[in-house]
């Protein structure tokens, strides 16, 4: 009972508020569906007590479903782990280095991030998943990623006990006339009434499964495998666009330096094995990184505080080439930009050929930023900001004299 009570803390309880909201709502009844039904298909196409591949079957089942949710429900409650409120660096030199965040009240450690959603910063923020209704970063990152993994694998084994299911179930209904083929279902002919019928709701209700499942297998599958390319470089979806911004303010300014992010430990494997541990728990604090050979503990920081004074690299400006309706998943963008659809509530921004866009963030396929309405939006006065197809727009070339630098100012940056 003492170690019960020590389990369900008023903390846990109050984290339960995170499965009242849509994403785990439409996660969680996916999942339910898909379960529900394969096992209910697996009665009627493999009995499991009848030889032991049903038994083997029916166990899968199971296991696949109960791992999923162990995963699904970790990457939601145990959270991405926090910077403490109020921290500040052991060494207050090193301050310097660091920017500090107003509404925790402390410095943000390097590579975390504040969001806004959570209000907190996030230790080695990703994102922010309205799946699972909270973010990923260092905690959970692993969990995150495994139930990226075992959901297509799960569902794939599903829709291949609803399409055994629907064949043979409609096979045993099948009437051939002269010139006809009935299908009659209402009992099955050949074989025993099974002990769990299958008329036309449960054909219906098993399609619909088959669709969830194949949809599912083929949009989660996308993000597990955009995850495990950031794992593998040792980077988050954020870390990647400060690295883009950094090539391109080396580049406008003609410095003779080269940006090397700081914790690619230059293999695949040391990278992986940041994430993924026998322990299950990731190493490290969550404030303190292994570098590699010739960085400093505050290169992305440093970078970052650089961008920050920088007007220019702080946001890209970029002008439309062609209309954007600014739905969810666009189809007409390509089947890579639909799939990669940013799993986010913020929203998507129609956009018109001849538009100017500041983009302040973004991923391969995708841009986040404020659609320029006037010259007003330069102070941010006037702004309309979200997602948009990377190939819908195009970088504008230094045409003006607020992007444009003195060649002496060049020289000394």
């Amino acid at each position: 009972m003492g170690t019960f009570c020590s389990v369900v803390k008023f903390e846990n309880l109050q984290e339960l508020k995170r499965l009242c909201h849509w994403g785990p709502i439409i996660a969680l009844g996916v999942i339910a569906i898909c379960s529900t039904m394969a096992m209910i298909d697996s009665v009627l196409w493999y009995w499991p007590l009848h030889t032991t591949g049903g038994s083997v079957n029916f166990i899968m089942l199971i296991n696949w479903t109960v791992m999923i949710l162990y995963n699904y429900f970790n990457a939601m409650f145990v959270g991405p782990g926090f910077v403490p409120l109020g921290w500040k660096p052991e060494n207050s030199q090193d301050s310097v280095y660091l920017q500090y965040c107003k509404v925790c009240q402390a410095y943000k450690a390097p590579r975390s991030h504040h969001c806004r959603k959570c209000n907190r910063c996030v230790m080695k923020m990703d994102h922010h998943c309205p799946w699972i209704n909270n973010c990923c970063g260092y905690q959970n990152h692993a969990s995150f990623t495994l139930f990226l993994l075992l959901a297509p694998l799960g569902c794939i084994h599903a829709a291949f006990i609803f399409v055994m299911t629907m064949y043979t179930q409609l096979y045993n209904r099948l009437s051939f006339g002269w010139n006809t083929v009935k299908i009659d279902m209402s009992a099955a002919r050949r074989d025993p009434l099974p002990i769990i019928p299958f008329g036309l709701a449960a054909f219906a209700a098993t399609l619909f499964a088959l669709g969830l499942a194949l949809g599912t297998t083929i949009a989660v599958g996308m993000l597990f495998f955009i995850q495990m390319k950031i794992i593998l470089r040792n980077k988050t979806s954020i870390e990647s666009w400060i690295e883009e911004k950094a090539k391109d303010r080396i580049q406008y300014y003609q410095l003779d330096e080269v940006f090397v992010f700081p914790y690619d430990m230059g293999s695949r494997w040391k990278n992986f094995k940041q994430v993924f541990t026998w322990s299950g728990v990731p190493e490290g604090d969550g404030l303190d990184w292994p570098i590699r050979e010739g960085c400093h503990q505050y290169s992305l920081t440093i970078e970052q505080l650089k961008q920050k004074a920088d007007k220019r690299v702080r946001s890209v400006r970029y002008k439309v080439i062609e209309d954007y309706s600014g739905t969810c998943c666009p189809l007409n963008r390509g089947i890579k930009t639909f799939f990669t659809s940013p799993c986010t509530e913020e929203p998507r921004i129609r956009l018109q050929k001849g538009e100017f866009i500041l983009a302040t963030r973004g991923l391969r396929y995708w841009l986040y930023g404020d659609k320029i309405l006037d010259d007003s939006v330069l102070e941010g006065v006037s702004r309309i900001r979200g997602w948009f197809p990377r190939n819908c727009v195009e970088k504008c070339p230094c045409d003006t004299e607020t992007d444009q630098a003195p060649e002496g100012e060049k020289k000394n940056r």
